[in-house]
């Protein structure tokens, strides 16, 4: 089993990653393999409506000149994904979006590709915005026809510079509970 994250964030090394990486911690505790892709620097163009990817039903977009085709086929090996985001003008970053709109057009016109997956929403907020960020993430999965299992809230942690989200208890805890529902359900679908 296999679980693969996305850091929207440009901040290698910021709150989103710390978060991420809690939730990939658990799962690699119950020994799911895990991925951490950092999205966050890299130009990643948004979708242009061309609908060749339904057109041709190869399992791609037609836009090669990001890594987004890479990504997706990580995302239909992976048995569960992870997409984290900052709060942007109370929203995800544009390269989360530009993966959300591309990957999930590909994917939504070639079968259903991510159907039954896993998926998970994280966001590091500083002060407003989060319910909303976390709501735009998880319209990702609930639209695949995904499986998004629950924590013990929201799963959004809070802080202002890098390293803050740490001091945020019940944040931290929330990512831990999440990566150990993700673990606890993954061996469930798997048994």
């Amino acid at each position: 089993m296999k679980v693969i994250a996305f850091n929207g964030s440009p901040r290698e090394n910021g709150n989103t990653a710390i978060l991420l990486k809690t939730v990939l911690s658990e799962l690699s505790k119950d020994g799911i393999e895990t991925e951490l892709i950092q999205l966050g620097t890299k130009p990643l163009s948004g979708c242009i409506a061309c609908y060749k990817c339904r057109e041709n039903k190869d399992r791609k977009c037609v836009i090669t000149t990001d890594s987004l085709n890479d990504y997706i086929v990580k995302m239909i090996e992976a048995d569960g994904i992870i997409l984290g985001s900052p709060v942007y003008f109370t929203d995800i970053t544009s390269n989360i979006k530009s993966l959300m709109d591309r990957a999930g057009f590909v994917c939504r016109g070639n079968g259903d590709l991510l159907q039954r997956k896993l998926g998970a929403a994280v966001v590091a907020v500083r002060r407003a915005g989060g319910i909303h960020t976390f709501d735009s993430l998880n319209h990702f999965f609930l639209i695949n026809q995904m499986i998004v299992p629950g924590s013990s809230y929201w799963n959004i942690g809070m802080g202002l510079m890098p390293g803050d989200v740490t001091k945020d208890e019940e944040g931290m805890k929330t990512m831990e509970n999440l990566g150990k529902n993700m673990a606890w359900l993954l061996k469930k679908i798997h048994s």
